[in-house]
């Protein structure tokens, strides 16, 4: 199937901020959705529960995975370190094992994931990582490594995917779609902020790109300082977002 023939898409953590306007960008483009969220979390899909399906349950639930993607052609998945019993992971996996063959796959994380360990971090980066890690672990309510653990498994897979990794989040108007780059520590990435209704956005559109089939792109507001620099210095922007020039990683 080529990424051109979107007409379904499962939304994996659809009632979530980030879900929420994955499912509107989804919408706007014509497509059937799927929208897969916890039962609680089913009232925050209200404003759109006539235009989608709902299928409640645990998104590490493997049977509620199954029976969402089932004639998908693309499905997106917000992967959330919730709780301690392995949520990311097992999200991850039962997509990659009931999504269709030739299915178009884009999961969101954080800057902290990393592919090739090519990335260079902050130490105030590396820092916050390690004390949210402490903390998350202390209170049994997210499992930061259980995301690092999705991830590896996602990369080793021969499946149609992309890991879109994004930067700090703020609320507001749509900037347009973010710009990206294979490693954190790119100049083009400094400024570290994206509105996460253009996140959303980068998901959406990644699947319909060929060119993000097996990449894990950082991403950063189009209108961030760093962006802008970037542009300035004359090292424009393919269609994808994806840096290019002396700071970039493509030719």
């Amino acid at each position: 199937m080529s990424t051109d023939q979107i007409r379904k898409v499962c939304i994996v953590g659809a009632s979530g901020k980030l879900g929420r306007y994955m499912v509107q960008h989804a919408l706007d483009r014509g497509y059937e959705v799927v929208g897969v969220c916890r039962e609680r979390s089913v009232p925050k899909l209200a404003g759109c529960a006539d235009r989608i399906t709902i299928v409640p349950g645990p998104t590490n639930d493997r049977e509620v995975i199954r029976q969402a993607v089932a004639g998908c052609d693309g499905v997106l998945t917000v992967l959330v370190p919730w709780g301690v019993h392995q949520y990311s992971s097992g999200t991850a996996q039962a997509v990659l094992d009931y999504a269709v063959p030739d299915a178009r796959l884009v999961f969101s994380c954080g800057w902290h994931i990393t592919r090739d360990g090519k990335d260079q971090y902050s130490w105030r980066f590396r820092a916050a990582v390690r004390i949210m890690t402490r903390l998350a672990r202390f209170v049994r309510v997210v499992e930061i490594d259980d995301q690092v653990e999705a991830c590896r498994r996602i990369f080793a897979s021969d499946r149609r995917w992309t890991v879109v990794r994004g930067s700090d989040l703020e609320e507001g108007e749509s900037q347009g779609l973010p710009v990206w780059s294979r490693h954190v520590g790119d100049p083009v990435l400094a400024s570290n902020l994206t509105r996460r209704v253009d996140f959303a956005l980068f998901m959406v559109e990644s699947l319909t790109d060929d060119t993000l089939i097996h990449e894990a792109p950082a991403i950063v507001s189009c209108l961030s300082p760093s962006a802008l620099a970037h542009a300035a210095d004359g090292r424009s922007s393919d269609p994808a977002g994806n840096t290019s020039g002396p700071s970039g990683d493509k030719p």
